[in-house]
């Protein structure tokens, strides 16, 4: 977690948009790729590569292939992404 943010305030930004609810509850089940991601929560690849982008910034997901990969773009949850996943599941805030 960053300096500065407590778990709350991690669980509040994840919950304030549906689709990083979506894109973290399909990486708890395995790592994917956007459009897989997409596909599985009925969303758009816009809206899910954003989401998945402002998680990363986060540090919720990881990026598990090269940066330089354009297509198969994997990506997976980190322990801080499970840990804060875990709270919001546990508390059934979503």
């Amino acid at each position: 977690m960053s300096v500065g943010t407590s778990r709350w305030d991690e669980v509040g930004y994840i919950i304030s948009s549906r689709y990083r609810v979506l894109v973290l509850e399909r990486l708890i089940e395995s790592p994917a790729t956007p459009s897989r991601i997409a596909a599985d929560s009925s969303s758009s690849i816009t809206h899910v590569s954003r989401a998945l982008q402002q998680l990363r910034e986060r540090s919720h997901v990881e990026l598990l292939v090269s940066e330089d990969r354009k297509k198969g773009r994997v990506y997976g949850i980190t322990d801080e992404g499970r840990s804060v996943w875990e709270t919001v599941d546990t508390e059934d805030l979503v």
